[in-house]
């Protein structure tokens, strides 16, 4: 197999654009393990650092006249409060904090992600997994305790012809388990597919002949990237308050 310095030295043009997605310890160059300092560590921390700075230090003065950091923070608080009071109704604000919580750390690893060298912490399944069947797992359990037993009503569709109520409440049942799957890997899948491809044409940019075309490309591709950066943090948000809508009404 040639290998990237093969390939260089014969003309080739040699890039790798998963590289970028390659977890790395940032100290030394051992294997990495439970407690290894790593760079998806690194930025989300710097995500959490980002929200906090903010939601805390944007906010802290309060003015009638608010500042831009001001400005901005309550948009998000309004935005995401909004959503939560159409889709859930009242019954859901309670909920709120987490939401929105969410919806602030999808939203800023995902524009943290756009600088040049950084790391995506959202292009990895394990990071949007553990999100994805977070809410999955905390929604299923406010749905039985809600409301008891009852809350299998949620499969059963009182509206359709008896004869087909079974067929379609296995239906229901496996759509409601694949919930947590398709919600984190299309976050993760997106995210991976659009810096996969921004890495491509970055590749291309080192041959003179199409190099103006390639960064132009890049150029279309990254504010592509600027709009699924908010995009799926709204989707993931959104679809989080459909499934509490269904935890706090299935019979609805």
């Amino acid at each position: 197999m040639a290998t990237e310095a093969d390939g260089q030295s014969a003309g080739g043009l040699v890039f790798h654009p998963m590289d970028q997605f390659i977890v790395k310890p940032l100290f030394g160059d051992g294997a990495v393990g439970m407690f290894t300092f790593t760079n998806v560590a690194l930025w989300l921390l710097l995500a959490v650092a980002a929200v906090a700075a903010l939601m805390v230090l944007g906010t802290a003065k309060r003015a009638t006249v608010p500042t831009r950091s001001q400005s901005v923070a309550e948009l998000a608080y309004g935005f995401v409060y909004k959503m939560v009071e159409d889709v859930t109704g009242k019954d859901g604000l309670k909920y709120f904090p987490y939401i929105f919580t969410i919806f602030l750390f999808i939203l800023f690893s995902n524009f943290l992600a756009l600088i040049p060298t950084s790391f995506s912490p959202t292009s990895h399944i394990a990071i949007t997994a553990v999100l994805g069947f977070g809410v999955f797992i905390a929604i299923t359990a406010l749905g039985f305790i809600k409301n008891g037993v009852s809350f299998l009503g949620l499969f059963w569709v009182t509206s359709a012809p008896l004869a087909i109520r079974p067929v379609l409440a296995i239906i229901e049942i496996i759509s409601y388990f694949v919930r947590p799957v398709s919600h984190s890997i299309r976050l993760a899948g997106n995210l991976t597919a659009g810096h996969a491809v921004l890495k491509v044409f970055a590749g291309f940019g080192q041959i003179a002949a199409v190099s103006p075309f390639a960064v132009l490309g890049v150029v279309a591709i990254f504010g592509l990237e600027v709009l699924v950066a908010a995009i799926q943090a709204y989707v993931f948000t959104i679809l989080t308050c459909v499934y509490l809508k269904d935890a706090l009404h299935p019979h609805h």
